[in-house]
């Protein structure tokens, strides 16, 4: 039986049933990125203290080039045969992660919680990656540029968290509110 995501056409070289599955595959990708361009202008808008200028303006190349990756993620998915579900409703509806939860807080302790969020997307990125290998070399490429995009935005977070020694204030840390807190006293 095919899924929701079997199309009825797809790109050449593929099966329907394969193309399903990398659909399915994109659109928990689509989700995420949307989530993640939300959550970083959050942050942007959020951010307060003495590093506040620093984090607010790296942030926004991040949510541009964040937006930049959801539209190719749903391009890919669509020529694949696929629909792009994009709206709010369907992105909390489907999402297997619990929403960021700093509000206004010091900038370090944002990007204390951010380095949580981008370790989350880079393992399910690279997990996506493996899948998708054997199936579809395109949808690989497009992840694998994403994933070298998304560990630069991450170094540039830990570059403000780590000590001259290389360690880094949030490597305790489980959960995001724990990051923010660990990140905030250090």
């Amino acid at each position: 039986m095919a899924s929701a995501a079997t199309p009825r056409y797809t790109v050449p070289g593929l099966t329907v049933q394969d193309a399903g599955s990398v659909i399915e595959l994109l659109q928990q990708r689509l989700h995420s990125l949307n989530d993640l361009h939300l959550t970083l202008k959050h942050a942007h808008w959020n951010v307060v203290g003495p590093h506040f200028i620093a984090v607010h303006e790296m942030l926004d190349p991040q949510v541009d080039r964040v937006r930049e990756m959801a539209d190719d993620v749903a391009e890919r998915l669509a020529a694949l045969g696929g629909v792009a579900h994009g709206t709010p409703g369907t992105l909390v509806k489907e999402r297997t992660w619990e929403d960021y939860s700093v509000g206004r807080a010091d900038a370090l302790a944002h990007l204390g919680a951010l380095d949580l969020v981008y370790t989350g997307i880079i393992q399910d990125l690279r997990s996506a990656i493996k899948t998708v290998g054997d199936i579809d070399p395109a949808t690989e490429d497009l992840l694998i540029e994403q994933l070298r995009d998304l560990e630069q935005f991450q170094w540039f977070v830990r570059a403000h968290l780590e000590t001259a020694g290389g360690t880094l204030a949030t490597a305790d840390a489980a959960t995001e509110t724990e990051a923010a807190e660990q990140a905030a006293t250090r």
